[in-house]
């Protein structure tokens, strides 16, 4: 044994200080990410600094309850590397159940076999249905046609249960493993979602126009020229979701119904909430293209309580998250959306412009717009 393995093993066996309950942890894939301890007694967050465990060794941790820790009479925990995304998962890839004490002294010694990384790896049987509604659903406003499909929960047949929705642009990057530029794998991150109890929604993709991609998401004149973004919106707020109500089991109300996308998509789900806030409940954000409108107010009296889950990264481009701190201070400085719509700013100051950062973002968004009530 080496003089390493020497000291982690006194450290393990020959704890200095009895004060509280200390926990001491081994595993087996051991990388930078610091250790977090989440349970009922922080509200279970997942980097809360004052449960961050120590390191001790390559592949040990510890952490000592304050002497003065108000206990409570069960304590239930997780091990996390920071993040859902990131939590304690077992050989197999199995999430593990909650870890209970009623200890509140002496030495607990556990053991965690594998960390997940951005909420994988995933069950093939909680993968949502994909269900093609049509391949061409047909637009009115537009005259034109779309491909445009719908993930249901993986139970969704053997159940009677009605479903929050988010309608999201831009299909062909979402789960297709074809996508040129990647996807975001929102089938798999759903399917481990639903293995943890969250996530149960519909979603409802709609495929973008090609060649007239920009064109639909470019409501009124902008430094892109004259778009047809209000057509699109109508589109799908008075034509789709009808559709959508009627034919699947849906919480209809605005509280249970979101809209979102990337980019572009990102900008025109924007627009979306505005000009329908009594539809909209929930605006899923992510790198808007606001450069197109840097100017972008609130004008509309209609005041609803909104969520939005807004994100940037810091190697998208030199504005963008300036961009997305103006919009927040806006919306917030609003006289007619004061202190109604609720805002979750996530940056990734090393996030980039690709489906790969989406791909991380969505789950925490969905969670926090859908399945938090305490947001």
């Amino acid at each position: 044994m080496n003089s390493e393995n020497t000291t982690i093993t006194q450290e393990l066996n020959n704890p200095k200080t009895k004060n509280g309950l200390q926990i001491l942890l081994k595993t087996d894939e051991d990388d930078a990410r610091p250790v977090y301890i989440s349970g009922n007694f922080n509200n279970w967050r997942t980097q809360d600094k004052d449960f961050m465990m120590q390191k001790i060794g390559t592949d040990s941790y510890r952490f000592e309850f304050a002497p003065n820790f108000d206990y409570p009479k069960e304590l239930l925990y997780k091990f996390t590397k920071g993040d859902w995304s990131e939590v304690e998962i077992d050989t197999l890839g199995n999430r593990t159940e909650n870890r209970t004490t009623t200890k509140n002294s002496g030495i607990l010694n556990e053991y965690v076999a594998r960390w997940r990384k951005n909420w994988l790896p995933f069950k093939q049987s909680f993968l949502p249905q994909v269900l093609l509604i049509s391949d061409e659903f047909e637009i009115p406003q537009l005259n034109k046609t779309r491909k445009i499909w719908a993930l249901l929960p993986h139970d969704y047949d053997s159940s009677s249960e009605s479903y929050p929705v988010m309608y999201l642009q831009d299909a062909q990057n979402l789960f297709n493993e074809k996508a040129p530029y990647g996807n975001w794998e929102i089938d798999k991150k759903l399917a481990v979602m639903a293995e943890y109890k969250i996530g149960k929604i519909i979603i409802i993709a709609i495929e973008h126009a090609e060649k007239d991609r920009i064109k639909e998401y470019n409501v009124g004149k902008t430094v892109l020229g004259k778009g047809q973004g209000k057509q699109y919106i109508k589109f799908v707020t008075e034509t789709l979701k009808p559709f959508v109500d009627s034919n699947f089991r849906t919480k209809k109300e605005r509280e249970f119904t979101g809209i979102g996308g990337s980019s572009m998509g990102g900008l025109i789900s924007v627009f979306s909430g505005l000009m329908y806030p009594e539809i909209y409940g929930k605006l899923m954000i992510f790198s808007p293209s606001l450069w197109v409108v840097p100017k972008l107010t609130i004008d509309s009296e209609k005041t609803e309580d909104t969520k939005i889950y807004l994100y940037a990264g810091g190697h998208e481009s030199e504005t963008m998250i300036e961009h997305v701190k103006t919009f927040r201070k806006n919306i917030i400085a609003s006289e007619f959306v004061k202190d109604k719509m609720k805002i979750n700013l996530s940056i990734n100051l090393e996030g980039k412009h690709n489906e790969t950062y989406w791909s991380d973002e969505f789950p925490k968004a969905i969670e926090w717009l859908f399945f938090n009530s305490k947001a």
